[in-house]
């Protein structure tokens, strides 16, 4: 098969980039309907037990910067593969933690480590195999992590209600090192060079433009990680069944899809710097009907509308990226801006769950998401494109 841009060859590094975020966010985003049965089991807080996901997410993230460099160095093939037995292995330790602390080093660790070598690398490649359809290509790329949010927690939920929250987590471990095995077999490096190879990593992350996306990026995504992991608590709540509850993540990951395959055209009509500031404040307002919400359908309206708005905002990121500092080095720079994420996670579910632990109310932490949220959008509004071209 032809080894070139916008070749048929390009298409299955598309292929390779939608299974490792289906796999890697399906998993990690899974976290919510397996806190409660741990909180019950270990009898710890809420704060304790959302720390298995900050931990996993801040893993993930801040090693995505080394998992970038090494995949522009050694090829994607090597560090995905590593991805699949790291992600695997820490997913079927976890069954057998007899302590909460065990589980921040093979769930926290394990899975974290394994999904940035996984996720970065797959990702970063797409970019330089097309000149024509990037942005489409980038789009579908991007959908397999709505997708992954969309069928794994409640398949995780239909495991760990039939099986407990152990079996559940051997039988996940198995099943994403399959597909992370199959994702590694196609992955390979792009034939583009950068024209603009001369902007060192260095000049790229101290640039105007990228600290004022890194700091939206981290306001704004430890908003987005109060519903991913008390969302579907809150729905128990209102009376809502696990899988039910769990359901939520799904609407928000199917949202999500609809706005990620979405990018092309919008994003050709509208411009993809203003596109991502708009979905970035569509984010933020989302949780007002978090907020207003009495019933389980209110949830499903705001599940779908923060869902639009995140797959918008994710599919764009990497296009964003390219735009402003180019093709070189890549998959460094995405791991770099990856570590906002990490950030997030290490904000966002451990202060939440303290504000539900001493309020008893998760009320509050919706409005600490709004909060989030609207500065997250507030951070952006003054990018302009040429701050990055002037690199």
């Amino acid at each position: 098969m032809p080894r070139a841009a916008d070749s048929p060859r390009a298409w299955l590094t598309v292929a390779a980039a939608f299974i490792g975020g289906f796999v890697v966010f399906g998993a990690i985003y899974s976290f919510g309907v397996f806190i409660e049965p741990i909180a019950s089991e270990f009898r710890t807080g809420r704060a304790a037990t959302s720390a298995l996901f900050s931990i996993t997410s801040l893993s993930f993230y801040a090693f995505g910067s080394l998992t970038g460099h090494l995949s522009d160095r050694l090829g994607p093939r090597i560090v995905v593969s590593a991805g699949a037995g790291l992600l695997g292995a820490g997913l079927a330790a976890s069954a057998f933690i007899e302590q909460l602390w065990a589980g921040y080093l093979t769930y926290g660790i394990g899975v974290g480590v394994g999904a940035a070598c996984a996720y970065v690398p797959t990702l970063a490649i797409v970019g330089g195999w097309f000149t024509r359809r990037r942005n489409t290509a980038l789009g579908i790329a991007a959908t397999g992590t709505g997708c992954g949010m969309l069928m794994m927690p409640p398949l995780a939920a239909t495991l760990v209600e039939h099986f407990g929250w152990r079996h559940a987590n051997m039988i996940l471990g198995a099943g994403c090192a399959l597909l992370l095995a199959i994702c590694a077999s196609v992955a390979e490096r792009p034939p583009l060079a950068s024209p603009s190879g001369s902007r060192s990593l260095g000049r790229v992350v101290r640039s105007p433009a990228f600290l004022m996306l890194y700091v939206s990026w981290v306001l704004a995504t430890a908003a987005l990680f109060v519903p991913f992991v008390f969302l579907p608590a809150f729905a128990l709540d209102l009376g809502a069944s696990p899988v039910v509850a769990a359901a939520l993540i799904s609407v928000l990951g199917g949202m999500s899809v609809i706005g990620r395959l979405g990018l092309g055209p919008l994003g050709d009509r509208v411009g993809t710097l203003r596109l991502f500031k708009v979905a970035t404040l569509a984010m933020g307002a989302s949780y007002v009907l978090w907020l207003a919400a009495t019933d389980y359908g209110w949830l499903l309206v705001f599940a779908g509308a923060l869902g639009l708005g995140y797959g918008v905002r994710i599919a764009l990121m990497p296009v964003i990226l390219i735009e402003l500092f180019g093709l070189h080095s890549l998959g460094a720079v995405l791991g770099v801006f990856f570590t906002a994420t990490g950030v997030s996670a290490l904000l966002g579910p451990p202060l939440a769950g303290f504000i539900v632990d001493h309020t008893g109310s998760y009320w509050w932490a919706a409005a600490f998401a709004l909060a989030m949220g609207l500065l997250g959008a507030a951070a952006v509004l003054c990018l302009r494109a040429d701050r990055g071209s002037s690199l």
